[in-house]
């Protein structure tokens, strides 16, 4: 219990550092703030130039019969360039809340970038990203790897809120010493509810070379309490055995722009 402690203190302390410094700074951009998470889907849009994003989370997860807790899931995104920026995925703390010797500790870090690529024609907006996982963390939860990654995101609104994206991604993850090359394919529908609130509902589905398929139904919602800070809840079922039975996530997602 004292480890699920130290997770909540490090995301509450997350929470309380966004509100203290985002109250003394003024933002010149007034876009809405534009997230990659909860739903496996990233996000085709990339942050403003010199603005400083920073995406959180919590996850209890069902699989095998243990229990896990994992988090922050921090994704920090600095942009630096109108169409262009950059990536750093802190490590998630992997508890094991259950009795079993599955290992427990912080998992891998990354570090790339995103290339906003769109909007094309059709009104479609696509990006590509590009970054690596580094062997950061815990013996037992790490790689041991260098483990690159591409992810493809697109999206199109339509009419009355609506909105349809998808990503294509391609992992070359080290399992046991071997390369495992992953294909994942998403699909999701969004419904703006009204201008803070956002629902939406997910398929995703990974296929790698040495593992049987995972597939997941993913539903959630966001709602923006202003237009830097969001906050997220949400749901997935697992549509194979060997994705999670099911979950339960929350997260809090904060923007930083330059003072005027």
């Amino acid at each position: 219990m004292c480890q699920i402690g130290r997770i909540l203190r490090a995301a509450l302390g997350t929470v309380s550092l966004a509100l203290t410094v985002s109250s003394v700074a003024r933002a010149q951009d007034t876009t809405p703030i534009v997230t990659d998470r909860p739903d496996v889907t990233e996000s085709a849009i990339v942050v403003p130039q010199w603005s400083i994003q920073t995406e959180n989370g919590l996850t209890w997860a069902l699989q095998d019969g243990q229990q896990t807790v994992s988090g922050t899931e921090s994704l920090l995104r600095l942009g630096v360039g109108p169409r262009f920026e950059l990536r750093f995925g802190l490590p998630d703390y992997f508890l094991n809340v259950s009795p079993g010797s599955r290992p427990r500790g912080f998992n891998d870090s990354s570090l790339g970038f995103k290339q906003q690529l769109g909007p094309l024609p059709g009104k479609i907006e696509l990006s590509v990203i590009v970054a690596s996982s580094f062997p950061t963390g815990t013996s037992g939860v790490t790689t041991h790897g260098v483990d690159p990654f591409l992810k493809l995101p697109w999206s199109r609104d339509l009419h009355s809120g609506w909105s349809v994206g998808g990503m294509q991604s391609f992992f070359w993850t080290t399992e046991n010493e071997r390369r495992n090359p992953t294909w994942e394919s998403t699909f999701y529908v969004e419904k703006e509810v009204s201008e803070p609130w956002t629902v939406f509902v997910e398929y995703a589905g990974d296929y790698s070379h040495l593992n049987s398929a995972r597939q997941l139904m993913h539903v959630g919602t966001m709602y923006r309490v202003s237009r830097r800070h969001q906050f997220d809840v949400h749901v997935g079922y697992g549509l194979t055995t060997s994705a999670p039975h099911h979950f339960v996530a929350l997260g809090y997602s904060f923007r930083l722009d330059p003072g005027t």
